[in-house]
């Protein structure tokens, strides 16, 4: 048995509703990672203000972790497997041990 489920046609107001709503979603993950590279917000602001948005629950770890300060690929890489974080994981799917261990690791 087969089920034929096609995509929704938008109308153009829709679409641009649609494109609006990403395009703010996008700036808001990009605004708090650009705080944390600069210094204005810590690790562990980041992650209670992304615990408590849906937009910024989005963000994937290893990108929060790449905006600090002398952090590149090699040390979040090696930060998530000591903490047993998948490298892919965004935020939203951290466990309260994982966070605890990254706030613990960038005080």
């Amino acid at each position: 048995m087969e089920t034929n489920v096609s995509i929704p046609q938008l109308t153009t107001e829709q679409l641009q509703a649609a494109r609006a709503a990403a395009t703010l979603a996008r700036r808001q993950r990009a605004d708090l990672k650009a705080g944390v590279r600069s210094g204005a917000i810590t690790l562990s602001k980041a992650l209670d203000s992304a615990m408590g948005d849906d937009v910024l629950a989005h963000v994937k770890v290893v990108d929060l972790l790449k905006a600090l300060p002398r952090v590149g690929e090699k040390r979040a890489a090696a930060v998530m497997e000591r903490l047993d974080i998948a490298p892919n994981r965004r935020i939203r799917g951290l466990g309260r041990h994982q966070i605890a261990g990254l706030k613990a690791e960038f005080k």
